[in-house]
């Protein structure tokens, strides 16, 4: 092992996207960095970032990950929860196992490596885990029902083990990104028991809609900054909105009544009544 003096991030689905922006705003802020992704070789990482292997769907490849950092680094200082996957469809399009294989990636990999580093952050009597969520954690999505029931997951989640550790001086965290011009639309996981009445919809919704807010959605370098604001502040908020869009959404669920939100979401989504 060779202890590092500098304070060290591991982030999650480094590999593109929000986690790269992520890796590399911490490395300039002066981290050591381990960015991980499923298959990593071949991938130029951004300067002062280590790429490492890892499978958050793998009990076993979570908890080697974590004790591999620690073994090279003698720490770890922030863990970044930002691997997960995205999924279309509507509800009864998307078979059991689909949304099995949804929640064992955004959800259960959060649990994996939250409770691998838990031990080692309370050890050390510091530690900040900061999970991604997503708008969508406090907000509906028609036909993105798995993915937005994940986002709620870790909002309940992370807000409940901040309580529970929080004397040890460990800290759960939130970001919270609305639309991120990321390959999110493109990779999205497709329903994989498709049905005609929902086939219109779906794609005047997610094909057409979402992506359309994607391509003029925030940079991921402004959810990478936010991400490293809540890893620093002294005084951490529990929930941080990346982005212009998030925080008017943020707000609006907050203050505007229920009866209005459901119409805006109706209408925004093109959907009768």
């Amino acid at each position: 092992m060779v202890a590092t003096t500098r304070p060290v991030a591991l982030v999650t689905g480094a590999s593109s996207g929000i986690g790269k922006e992520t890796a590399r705003a911490f490395a300039t802020a002066g981290f050591e960095v381990i960015g991980t992704g499923r298959k990593t070789s071949g991938l130029t990482p951004p300067a002062g970032v280590t790429y490492l292997d890892l499978d958050v769907a793998s009990d076993e490849s979570a908890t080697a990950a974590v004790a591999e950092v620690i073994d090279r680094f003698g720490r770890i200082d922030v863990l970044v929860n930002n691997a997960g996957m995205g999924s279309a469809g509507a509800v009864e399009e998307n078979s059991l196992a689909q949304a099995q294989s949804i929640f064992n990636i955004n959800v259960f990999g959060v649990i994996r490596m939250t409770k691998a580093v838990l031990p080692h952050m309370r050890a050390q009597g510091s530690g900040r885990v900061v999970n991604i969520s997503s708008i969508l954690g406090i907000t509906p999505q028609p036909f993105m029902a798995l993915y937005v029931a994940t986002k709620h997951a870790i909002e309940g989640y992370s807000e409940s083990l901040d309580h529970e550790v929080r004397e040890y001086g460990v800290r759960v965290l939130l970001v919270q990104p609305a639309f991120t011009k990321t390959g999110f639309d493109t990779n999205a996981t497709q329903p994989d028991t498709p049905l005609p009445l929902y086939a219109e919809r779906r794609r005047r919704v997610f094909d057409e809609g979402i992506a359309a807010g994607i391509e003029k959605g925030d940079d991921p370098a402004v959810v990478a900054k936010v991400i490293v604001e809540a890893a620093t502040d002294k005084k951490p908020n529990l929930r941080y909105t990346a982005g212009p869009v998030a925080s008017r959404v943020s707000k609006a669920r907050r203050l505007v009544p229920a009866r209005v939100f459901d119409q805006q979401i109706r209408k925004l989504n093109q959907l009768p009544g």
